[in-house]
């Protein structure tokens, strides 16, 4: 396959869109028999969902997800056991039951989903399907982060032995005005919807099936001339990837389950995911800074606090540290520190992003922090970051959002971000619709 050349354009609405001029060499979004619910089976559709895997970190978070339906999907894509092994075959066997006891079952037909995500002042509409899987140097999916190698063996063991995707990674790109996959979307959006329900967040949740093969076409065409950026879920990109060598090509590992969202008409909010460094008292965090940063302590409220770290990363790098009862910003490096420890083989906009200088020179330099898992943990939630850091005495490291042409620009140069750098939402639900390998 030849690697495609992108042309960025101003589209109708004034938006950048990105056209892969090969037709060949653009996304490919196959239909497939979707697992779903059988809504008699189970207490609602909304009991039984879930945030993504990455998002439930909390014990009493997961306990309560649980508790809420005996069927929740939490209980396949985050099984509790002893051991690693352990953990997977029961998520598998999890599955094989429900299947057999009817909790849930495949659609008779193939089909591509249009999914809609409504609350909080955001409307969000996109397609979910089967992405054919390209390499990454065809520059058809663009990962921005990097990933932890941890994390992806757990992710492909627990694929590798369920045979399924069970929660869609969320994809973005730059459609154009009239777009035969946006025509799709909203011509669905305006039917009858295949399941509708209103998880405890607030949002409302439908889903539609794409079962025209006249529909399912003018999508194909109109996506197989772009290139996606990854939003969330690099670890299950990159599972994806380590599973398709495992198996020999064409068959179902050749393809895995995404929800592809075009930005230029529905964008996504980018937040900043928290560094939480558990063994690092906030004291000793700020005494090993005297000197490279200025340090003001903030005694206002997390709100406040949150605004003043807006404001200090207008005029350059900055950070929040938490855990002591106070708020700390760290803001105005030391240019002389920041030269010595980050790379000068990379773009200008990946050397002054904040999370470079907080990898690069804050926590490998200044800090020491090992990059492991016990020493480092990455939170979504502000409140539950400063909560964490003050029960475990350690110290949380607030970040600022990164804006999405910035990670788009990085990731169209071939350059990662440090992993878990942004935060894309609102994310899609996991549990409205599953992908048995089985069936494909």
């Amino acid at each position: 396959m030849p690697r495609p050349t992108y042309d960025v354009e101003m589209n109708t609405s004034g938006h950048a869109a990105a056209d892969v001029r090969d037709d060949t060499a653009g996304l490919r979004l196959a239909p497939f028999r979707g697992l779903r619910y059988v809504p008699e089976r189970v207490g609602s559709l909304a009991a039984v969902t879930s945030p993504p895997y990455d998002v439930v970190v909390r014990p009493d978070g997961l306990h309560h997800l649980e508790s809420a339906d005996p069927h929740n999907i939490v209980r396949l894509i985050l099984p509790q056991a002893m051991t690693a092994g352990t953990r997977h075959r029961k998520a598998a066997v999890t599955l094989d039951r429900w299947l057999a006891d009817g909790v849930l079952a495949p659609d008779p037909v193939p089909a591509l989903y249009v999914y809609e995500q409504r609350g909080d002042g955001i409307l969000q509409r996109g397609i979910i399907g089967a992405l054919e899987l390209s390499a990454p140097e065809a520059g058809i999916v663009l990962p921005h982060e990097d990933v932890m190698p941890h994390v992806v063996e757990d992710r492909a063991a627990l694929m590798r032995t369920t045979a399924a995707n069970l929660e869609p990674l969320l994809l973005t790109y730059l459609g154009e005005d009239g777009g035969g996959a946006d025509a799709v979307v909203e011509r669905c959006a305006a039917r009858e919807p295949l399941l509708s329900t209103t998880t405890e967040d607030g949002f409302s949740h439908r889903l539609w099936a794409v079962t025209d093969p006249a529909e399912q076409a003018a999508v194909a065409a109109d996506l197989g001339r772009h290139q996606a950026l990854i939003a969330d879920g690099h670890h299950r990109w990159a599972t994806y990837l380590r599973l398709r060598e495992e198996h020999v090509p064409p068959g179902p590992w050749n393809y895995g389950l995404v929800l592809l969202v075009d930005t230029a008409r529905y964008p996504l909010r980018v937040r900043a995911i928290h560094r939480l460094l558990n063994r690092l008292p906030v004291a000793d965090a700020l005494a090993a800074v005297e000197g490279s940063f200025r340090v003001r302590r903030l005694d206002g409220s997390l709100p406040e606090a949150l605004e003043s770290l807006a404001a200090a990363t207008a005029g350059g790098n900055a950070f929040l540290l938490a855990g002591d009862g106070a708020f700390h910003l760290l803001d105005r490096p030391d240019p002389a520190l920041l030269a010595r420890t980050i790379r000068t083989d990379r773009p200008g906009a990946w050397r002054t992003l904040d999370a470079t200088v907080l990898h690069s020179t804050l926590l490998e330099h200044v800090w020491h922090v090992p990059d492991a898992p016990e020493d480092i943990a990455y939170i979504h939630d502000t409140e539950a970051a400063v909560a964490q850091a003050e029960r475990r005495g350690g110290t949380a490291v607030l970040m600022h959002p990164v804006r999405e042409e910035v990670v788009r620009d990085l990731a169209r140069q071939g350059v990662t971000m440090p992993r878990k750098s942004t935060s894309f939402g609102p994310k899609p639900a996991t549990g409205l619709v599953l992908r048995s390998l089985a069936l494909d």
